[in-house]
């Protein structure tokens, strides 16, 4: 009445202010369930890809020790000179890919910056950006907020959710610019061989495309060693590899990651990097340098543990009447839901409500998603043992 009196306009609602790029972001579709579970002691958790695992001691030690000797202050914007000399002597040791630390290394706040870095960077207005899908589902909405175009590649069960090089080109126009690739693959477990990468290979360089291959779950493979897309002959320079310590390191709340690739791609990062976070935690930047040099074998016995409960769900799907292709990487499975038919999101929510077990709808995932759940198995046995039980009991009831 006041506002009226004195001619003054009448309040919008505060979303009127925001973006409509960013207010037609849908939220995190696997946050939602992690929601529904945050503070329910009795719901098993399949959802979140988290270790169960706590950071080994002395890595945690190293972080403690830093601060107690009050090593607090800014490192270089791209990172601590040894810490980027060991993930390139790690990459060039276990992948067989060479960077140059001064300048073709960059450590970032989890691997989650060094992919909004490397979009960022490379995207001009209305580039089409390519992503293989069922994918980690932020890579889709990181291109759009950097104006990019997404165009989803859809991977299926039949071909073990491979990209292959038939899709690729389908998918390609004049505006195709950057391929984004994430194997081992969340949410699917699949991988990519050698003979794989191959063809992928000849079409990247034939359309002059760039790659972002999110390694994250690189250390993550059991029947057959993780191949890095940097190298296949001839993609060092056109890839940025991505990886970080969250999941092999069982570092997740630590959030350091890394980017590795042509300096002048990597400069360019750098520069955005620099405005926007100055540089990773010093602590944490620390600790990642503990885990490189003392903590292989720790992460050794993790992925042994992992492949342990992967052969026990895969198992265990099958005998309740899922039918779950073999992961080979990364610490998910997939098993299909469409016998029952339910949608992924039906199954989902009646999963939780009625058998107090939460998995993420696939839909959430993008194209070949739909009618399937995602389930991490990186928890304890126990517990993989009771949501399975759980679970035939509910399928049971259908």
């Amino acid at each position: 009445m006041i506002k009226e009196e004195l001619g003054l306009q009448k309040s919008k609602p505060m979303t009127e202010y925001l973006s409509p790029l960013v207010r037609n972001i849908p939220p995190s579709g696997i946050r939602k369930f992690f929601d529904l579970v945050s503070g329910s002691k009795d719901i098993i958790s399949l959802g979140v890809g988290e270790p169960d695992f706590s950071t080994p001691w002395h890595v945690r030690e190293a972080a403690v020790y830093s601060l107690e000797r009050g090593r607090t202050k800014y490192t270089p914007n791209s990172g601590m000179p040894e810490l980027r000399e060991a993930i390139a002597e790690y990459l060039h040791t276990s992948f067989h890919v060479r960077y140059e630390p001064t300048d073709e290394v960059l450590v970032t706040v989890g691997g989650s910056e060094a992919i909004d870095l490397a979009l960022r960077a490379l995207i001009t207005p209305g580039d089409e950006i390519l992503i293989p899908e069922p994918c980690y589902i932020s890579y889709s909405p990181i291109a759009v907020i950097g104006g990019g175009v997404p165009v989803g590649i859809e991977t299926t069960a039949d071909n073990q959710f491979k990209l292959t090089a038939e899709s690729l080109r389908a998918s390609l126009t004049p505006r195709s610019k950057v391929l984004i690739l994430c194997y081992p693959n969340n949410p699917t477990g699949a991988i990519m061989t050698q003979e794989d990468w191959l063809p992928i290979a000849k079409i990247v360089e034939e359309h002059d495309l760039i790659v972002i291959s999110d390694e994250i779950y690189a250390e993550l493979t059991y029947d057959n060693k993780h191949v890095s897309f940097a190298a296949i002959p001839g993609m060092r320079d056109r890839t940025i590899l991505v990886s970080g310590f969250s999941k092999a390191f069982a570092m997740t709340g630590w959030r350091m990651g890394y980017a590795c690739g042509h300096g002048d791609l990597i400069s360019a990062m750098l520069k955005i990097h620099q405005y926007t976070v100055m540089c990773a935690p010093v602590m944490g930047q620390i600790a990642a340098h503990e885990a490189l040099k003392n903590g292989l074998e720790e992460k050794d016995r993790m992925v042994e543990s992992y492949n342990q409960r992967r052969r026990l769900v895969v198992r265990g799907f099958r005998q309740i009447g899922l039918e779950c292709h073999e992961p080979q990487g990364a610490f998910y499975a997939f098993p299909s839901v469409r016998a029952t038919g339910l949608s992924s999101e039906e199954f989902a929510q009646r999963l939780l409500y009625d058998a107090k077990v939460a998995a993420v709808p696939g839909y959430v995932f993008g194209s070949g998603g739909e009618g399937f759940i995602r389930c991490s198995y990186a928890t304890s046995v126990s517990q993989l043992n009771e949501a399975l039980e759980r679970m035939g009991t509910f399928l049971s009831k259908l």
